[in-house]
């Protein structure tokens, strides 16, 4: 893997390539995590295994086509570990990887601010929509 390292292996002040590398990936990780049931995903998987059916009963509203490809999604960004069990019938468990874990917290993170800050959102938004 020809220049790449991870961030923290970086010793000194990082290149213009390593900002861009950093701001790539990071635009990718957030505009899955951004998509309408990533973090309805994220919050049902929380700190269990849970199965596909599970999940899809936890996240209301969500089609089996499009929880399939947001757990695809998610795996694919490092968030999201999936387990095959080979049985009959095959039985797949959903888990957050310790970047999923972070992000969970951070996810609740923004939701804490949410709430602590809503009235001063929406005291904006009415000034901000007043004639």
């Amino acid at each position: 893997m020809s220049g790449f390292h991870r961030a923290d292996d970086v010793v000194g002040t990082p290149t213009a390539t390593d900002v861009a590398r950093v701001q790539a990936v990071a635009r990718e990780v957030f505009g899955v995590v951004g998509t309408k049931w990533a973090l309805p995903v994220i919050e049902a998987i929380g700190p269990d295994s849970p199965r596909f059916g599970e999940l899809h009963r936890q996240v209301t509203g969500i089609s089996h086509r499009l929880l399939t490809v947001t757990l695809r999604q998610l795996e694919q960004q490092g968030l999201v570990h999936r387990t095959l069990h080979p049985t009959v019938p095959p039985r797949t468990e959903y888990r957050l990887t310790t970047a999923g874990r972070d992000m969970h917290d951070t996810i609740n993170g923004f939701c804490r601010w949410s709430r602590r800050h809503l009235d001063e959102v929406l005291a904006a938004r009415r000034r901000f929509d007043r004639p």
